[in-house]
């Protein structure tokens, strides 16, 4: 028996999210279905992050276990050649035994594309979330820089989380604009249901000045999601990378296009 982990990246808007369900399709289901075509036997996958409906992933990493011999490049265009065009295998590689695509990550980051113009966009639709009153990033920013460190985030969870400890460790988040697009990224140890997204939801309130950068520790401060302002919609996140210790030599990072820079804008 071998493990075996892969790099994936997908359109969230095709599927109900990430984890296998009864009655909807789920990024988990067809990807275990795939592999398990490959492998000639059932396939189980743990993850590093579960998704909600409609997120995105540039970067999702997952292992399973395995008794079938096939080598990467069979792994990896096999079972591509058997998922819909909307998730796809990036890279195939045998890792040690004690590998745990959740357990053993180190931090978690996400995206959050908003597209800030005057008119909607035909080829950002579905990918990133539009604003139409401009956003002062620079005041957003300053609203985050309360965020890093370790606190009780219970003010930014959905409330249908099921987490145990609401405690969790932002190591850094950025607010960056280029031209029209404004990017917030979060690197965290792990994250809360809907917890970026509700992060994002009052970063704008402050950036279109509905509320100053205080608002955000006001919030933190509450332990209160009913207090909080709306969730902004999932099209506009992005599981952007996950890191793992150096000892497994996973892939550092995705082929896809980053108009933005390993840095951001």
């Amino acid at each position: 028996m071998g493990r075996i982990a892969i790099g994936i990246e997908y359109d969230g808007a095709a599927f109900h999210g990430w984890q296998r369900q009864s009655d909807a399709i789920s990024v988990q289901q067809v990807l275990e279905k795939a592999l398990g075509q490959v492998a000639d036997s059932a396939v189980e996958l743990s993850c590093a992050g579960r998704t909600d409906a409609g997120v995105h992933a540039r970067a999702q990493i997952a292992h399973f276990d395995t008794a079938a011999a096939r080598n990467p490049r069979a792994w990896l265009l096999g079972t591509n050649s058997a998922l819909p065009p909307a998730v796809n295998l990036r890279w195939v590689q045998p890792v040690a035994a004690h590998f745990h695509a959740r357990f053993g990550a180190l931090r978690r980051s996400y995206r959050y594309v908003i597209l800030n113009q005057l008119t909607r966009s035909s080829l950002a639709a579905g990918r990133a979330l539009v604003v139409y009153r401009p956003l002062d990033a620079a005041a957003m920013q300053l609203a985050a820089n309360d965020l890093i460190g370790e606190h009780d985030f219970s003010a930014f969870r959905a409330a249908e989380c099921q987490a145990r400890s609401p405690v969790r460790r932002i190591e850094s988040i950025t607010v960056r604009r280029r031209d029209a697009w404004v990017i917030v990224e979060v690197s965290a140890n792990a994250f809360l249901q809907h917890m970026v997204r509700n992060i994002v939801g009052t970063l704008l309130a402050v950036g279109s000045g509905d509320a100053p950068p205080g608002r955000v520790r006001e919030q933190l401060d509450s332990r209160q999601r009913s207090s909080g302002e709306a969730t902004v919609a999932a099209h506009g996140l992005y599981l952007w990378r996950v890191d793992y210790p150096p000892e497994f030599g996973l892939p550092d990072d995705s082929a896809m296009i980053d108009p933005w820079g390993t840095n951001g804008p």
